[in-house]
């Protein structure tokens, strides 16, 4: 019989540096077969636009996995999460179905999770001020999950609706993660040695111009080609790593740079299982700017759940 995983135990099965370490075990392992992520875009009857993304992974003789994915932007001014998933966990021997699991809580676990294994490796090793960019879904995991792989004094948090970067933060701080909230990105991000991003923007909302030597900065919420949350000057001083090439180059912060000849595909210097891997360093001092694209992958989703089941 197959198990039903929901929030509450995923939250508990899946701690940051355990998570952490398994994503970080299997980008060296390099043993999953995943094709790209399959996206269906339509145009909803209220004229609004949705997407269906279904991603797959399997490890031959071991474990096989699928998520579904729907991203419905117009929900968020109705007051209803954007993004809703589901995932299949079966049995890579046999075939059969080992586990239903909340799609929701697994994606926001590993992406954040992803994020903070990539810091781990790109940003510096004295960072002391993490600011987050977006109150959404997101926001609560990627932060806690950054403040695992680094000692923080300060964590802050931006969101276009102060009232809701300040539920964020007392969130946060409930967590045991001391937060604050503030209306003015430009000098949070001056300040910051790690940005993180986690909104559904189309136009770029972090600047480069306002980004000091030495800061990494972390984009995951624009995944597809229209959305964007830097521009192109952020991306075209900094040493630019991503979770996958085919799947990050195919989102704004990537994609539109590189059609407009603003950065080539040779800046793009690693990814994430080249870096676990070794075979490239990662940060190359502490005065250069790092970035790290991601887009999701569903090696970071199967592992995720091997590790909750388990």
């Amino acid at each position: 019989m197959s198990t039903l995983i929901g929030h509450s135990e995923l939250e508990s099965a899946l701690e940051w540096p355990a998570l952490i370490n398994q994503l970080r075990d299997w980008y060296r392992s390099n043993k999953v077969q995943a094709p790209e992520r399959q996206v269906l875009t339509i145009d909803q009857p209220d004229g609004s636009e949705a997407s269906l993304l279904i991603m797959p992974a399997w490890v031959p003789g071991e474990s096989i996995g699928v998520k579904v994915v729907t991203f419905l932007p117009a929900n968020a001014a109705k007051g209803r999460a954007t993004i809703n998933a589901g995932y299949l966990l079966f049995d890579g021997e046999t075939g059969q179905m080992k586990a239903a699991l909340d799609g929701d809580t697994l994606t926001a676990r590993r992406t954040a999770a992803a994020s903070a294994l990539a810091a781990d490796y790109l940003a510096r090793r004295d960072a002391k001020q993490l600011v987050i960019v977006g109150t959404g879904q997101l926001a609560l995991s990627v932060a806690a999950a950054h403040s695992a792989v680094r000692s923080y004094d300060r964590v802050a948090i931006w969101g276009r609706n102060l009232n809701k970067a300040q539920e964020i933060a007392r969130q946060l701080g409930q967590s045991g993660i001391e937060a604050q909230a503030s209306d003015d990105l430009e000098g949070l991000c001056r300040s910051a040695d790690v940005i993180s991003t986690v909104t559904a923007s189309t136009n770029p909302i972090v600047r480069g111009e306002w980004i000091r030597p030495g800061t990494h900065l972390d984009l995951i919420g624009a995944f597809k080609a229209d959305m964007r949350e830097s521009n192109d000057l952020a991306v075209m001083q900094a040493q630019v790593f991503v979770d996958s090439r085919s799947g990050a180059t195919l989102a704004g912060d990537l994609a539109q740079p590189l059609q407009d000849g603003q950065i080539a595909a040779v800046d793009i210097l690693a990814d994430l299982s080249e870096i676990c891997q070794g075979t490239h360093p990662g940060r190359s001092d502490d005065i250069a700017r790092t970035v790290f694209k991601s887009a999701g992958m569903a090696l970071q989703d199967l592992a995720a759940a091997e590790l909750a089941v388990d």
